[in-house]
C-alpha cells in the first residue's frame, strides 16, 4: 500500500550561518539586506543567535520542510540541525524568524512528517467514491539517520466503496516506528449521499373545513350577528 522516501535517497542539504548580535527592532534592516534571524539550541546546546541567507533558507525550507536534516555551518563548526519553528510576516507571509533544533546523531526524535497521496483510487474513477485523506502528518521516533523525508501513500488499491488503508499497511525504512495505533484508518472511500428534502402534501380539505369552521362560529350572547 505505501512506501517511504529515505533521507538516504535525498541530497545534504547545508545552510551557512554568522553571528548575529542584533536584536530587536534594528533587525528590520537586516531583514531587508536578505539575512534571516534564527536561533539555535538543542538538548547539549546553549540557545545562539545566528544569520542565515533568507533566500538560502527558503530554498531550502521548500525540500526539507521540518522533518529533514539540514547541515548548518556556524563558527563554532557544523552542527546537524531541524527547522523546528518558523516565524513568517502577516501580511506577505515571508519567513522573519526561525528556530533551528540540533540533533545528536544516537538519540530517537519523535517528529511528524508530511503524507504525500498518490494515484487515483478505482473506487473514486469507476463508483464515484470520495477520498478521505484522514492523515496529512504521521508521528514517528527515528534516529537522525534513519529519518524519512515523507511517507507517499498509494490508493490505487481502494477498489471497493468499503476499501481502506490502516496504519499497519504503512512499509516503514528499517529503524523507523510509528507512534499511532496499528488499526487507525490512514485513507478510506465514502459515499455522499444527496439529500432529498421531503415535502408533506397539503391537506386542502382541512384547510376548507377549517374555513368553514370560522364562518359558522357562533355569534356570542347578547351581540347582534354582523350584517
Amino acid at each position: 500500500f505505501l512506501f517511504s522516501k529515505s533521507m538516504h535517497n535525498r541530497m545534504m542539504l547545508s545552510l551557512q550561518a554568522e553571528v548575529r548580535t542584533i536584536l530587536g527592532k534594528k533587525l528590520k534592516a537586516e531583514r531587508q539586506a536578505g539575512r534571516l534571524p534564527v536561533v539555535v539550541y538543542g538538548r547539549k546546546d546553549k540557545a545562539t543567535s545566528l544569520f542565515v541567507p533568507a533566500k538560502e533558507f527558503k530554498k531550502v525550507l521548500k525540500v526539507a520542510g521540518e522533518s529533514s536534516i539540514i547541515t548548518l555551518t556556524t563558527p563554532e563548526g557544523k552542527k546537524s540541525v531541524l527547522i523546528h519553528e518558523i516565524t513568517y510576516h502577516p501580511v506577505n507571509r515571508e519567513p522573519i524568524h526561525a528556530d533551528l533544533y540540533v540533533v545528536e546523531q544516537d538519540v530517537t526524535l519523535k517528529i511528524k512528517i508530511p503524507v504525500e497521496y498518490i494515484g487515483l483510487a478505482p473506487a473514486v474513477k469507476e463508483l464515484g467514491g470520495t477520498l478521505i485523506k484522514v492523515f496529512h502528518e504521521i508521528e514517528i521516533e527515528a534516529l537522525p539517520k534513519d529519518l524519512p523525508h515523507n511517507i507517499t501513500v498509494e490508493v490505487t488499491s481502494l477498489n471497493t466503496l468499503e476499501s481502506k488503508i490502516l496504519m499497519k499497511d504503512i512499509k516503514l525504512p528499517a529503524g523507523v516506528k510509528t507512534t499511532h495505533e496499528a488499526s487507525e484508518v490512514v485513507a478510506a472511500i465514502s459515499v455522499v449521499k444527496e439529500e432529498v428534502e421531503e415535502t408533506a402534501p397539503i391537506d386542502l380539505s382541512a384547510i376548507e373545513v377549517e374555513k368553514r369552521g370560522k364562518e359558522e362560529e357562533p355569534t356570542p350572547e347578547g351581540e347582534a350577528a354582523p350584517k
